[in-house]
């Protein structure tokens, strides 16, 4: 486990330390979802999977084949 103390800045500006940034991937413009769990603060990197973000949104995995289905019979229904 990689394990940092940190100290809360100006502002309460957290800076996430270079070698957890590196590990985990975490880049300039990324998005983190943040958690409480009791007394802990939990941050966790979003997927930039446009497909991924998508699935996470709407709570169930995005299948082309499925959802193009189910999106063409929308429109039938929209149109009529």
């Amino acid at each position: 486990m990689l394990e940092e103390t940190i100290k809360v800045g100006k502002k309460n500006i957290v800076v996430i330390p270079s070698k957890i940034r590196k590990k985990v991937g975490i880049r300039e413009g990324d998005l983190l979802k943040i958690k409480v769990e009791g007394d802990k603060i939990l941050l966790e990197k979003l997927s930039s999977e446009p497909f991924k973000v998508l699935a996470d949104v709407i709570g169930e995995p995005y299948i082309e084949e499925v959802d193009e289905v189910k999106a063409e019979k929308w429109l039938r229904n929209v149109r009529d």
